[in-house]
């Protein structure tokens, strides 16, 4: 009798088994950030993927330096705009003014035409024009560049005719130089390896501290916290503070892999590097600290994280030039704080920028850090109520 009792005790129970499935579909039903993952993860992943993300981009912002005005030069930058690769926003007094926008990421390309294009032309002197391209990131500008050389013999097609068409015979009847900046060789690693940084950065800062606030709630420890007479604030930026200092430390460590093993250039400022990468973790912190205070749990905190390290690793020209991308996904991307981490590290350690061209990327840092701070303090006051 006792055998036959624990037989049917041990038996395998369709009844248990299906009370079982229930209660963790209730579950589910009442952990609203994993429901929100479930459906939410796949609809941005097919967004990101199926409009955001392209390895063939279009529309590159172009300036153009015209010493001379022919029909000759009008078709040649109408054939360049015509390709779909370039899309001339505005034009430019001389070529220092051209270095200084492509420093600044203002433009992918400058057309500079020189003051005697059409002359030299006209005599069949096969004469040059020049397209500086910042190939910091060689994905964004290497298909661009292979459509320039075809563009020479559209122009001779269409206006060397009648009495000029001796000088479409034969070669093309003028050069398109290019010059390719701050990364004349297309070396993937100089452009990667700047932008890991900021990777490495955001996924240990805010996964860190996304779990601070969690942690100390399913230890019981934050009761004890909440007694005292801390404030919300300094509750906040007590808990960042070690953070920093981790952050820096490994920035340290990803700085001297890329001098040493990775061999990327280091143009500009040590001292610039460091100050842009502390403005970028504080930016990340606040990030974590933020969803710390959201989630419910460690594992909620975990779910938030990835859920906003998604789009940052797709949208902001880490793995993808952020100038080919739709508008819709370039609006998402300038939220984001590794898009201006990633133009700003590249932007020091390749082309040696400064403050001045930093600045239009650490405003939007700074903004944003205070921003999510904010709400990181009202998230937290209503813990203590």
């Amino acid at each position: 009798m006792s055998a036959h009792g624990n037989g049917g005790r041990f038996a395998f129970s369709l009844q248990r088994w299906w009370s079982i499935v229930i209660k963790e579909f209730l579950q589910l039903r009442r952990d609203r950030v994993t429901f929100g993952m479930i459906v939410g993860l796949p609809i941005i992943q097919l967004m990101l993927f199926g409009f955001a993300i392209n390895t063939d981009p279009r529309q590159l912002p172009t300036a153009v330096i015209a010493a001379d005005q022919s029909e000759f030069t009008r078709s040649f930058v109408a054939g360049m705009q015509a390709s779909t690769y370039f899309r001339v926003t505005r034009t430019l007094p001389d070529e220092a003014a051209g270095r200084a926008a492509l420093r600044r990421g203002d433009v992918q390309f400058v057309l500079t035409i020189p003051a005697d294009f059409t002359a030299r032309l006209l005599r069949g002197e096969r004469p040059a024009l020049l397209v500086e391209a910042d190939a910091t990131d060689p994905s964004a500008t290497g298909q661009a560049i292979a459509a320039l050389p075809q563009l020479a013999y559209s122009v001779a097609d269409k206006d060397l005719q009648g009495a000029l068409a001796h000088l479409a015979g034969g070669k093309a009847p003028f050069e398109v130089q290019v010059q390719r900046l701050y990364n004349p060789e297309g070396l993937t690693p100089y452009n990667i390896i700047p932008g890991l940084m900021g990777v490495i950065l955001t996924m240990t800062m805010v996964m860190m501290t996304g779990l601070a606030m969690t942690r100390e709630r399913e230890r019981g420890t934050m009761e004890n916290l909440l007694a005292t007479p801390v404030r919300p604030l300094e509750v906040i930026t007590g808990k960042i503070v070690p953070y920093v200092f981790i952050g820096l430390i490994q920035s340290t460590i990803i700085l001297l892999a890329a001098r040493w093993i990775f061999h990327v250039p280091f143009v500009g400022s040590v001292v610039a590097v460091y100050l842009a990468a502390l403005l970028f973790i504080a930016a990340n912190l606040t990030v974590g600290i933020t969803l710390s205070s959201l989630a419910q749990n460690q594992l909620q905190a975990v779910q938030l994280t990835f859920f906003y390290f998604l789009p940052g690793i797709l949208l902001s020209g880490f793995m993808f030039p952020f100038q080919g991308m739709p508008g819709w996904a370039q609006g998402i991307g300038s939220v984001l704080p590794l898009t201006y981490f990633n133009r700003m590290i590249r932007g020091i350690l390749l082309k040696g920028n400064g403050w001045a061209e930093l600045w239009p990327d650490v405003w939007p840092l700074l903004l944003f850090t205070a921003v999510v701070m904010a709400i990181a303090v009202r998230f937290y006051r209503r813990t203590l109520d």
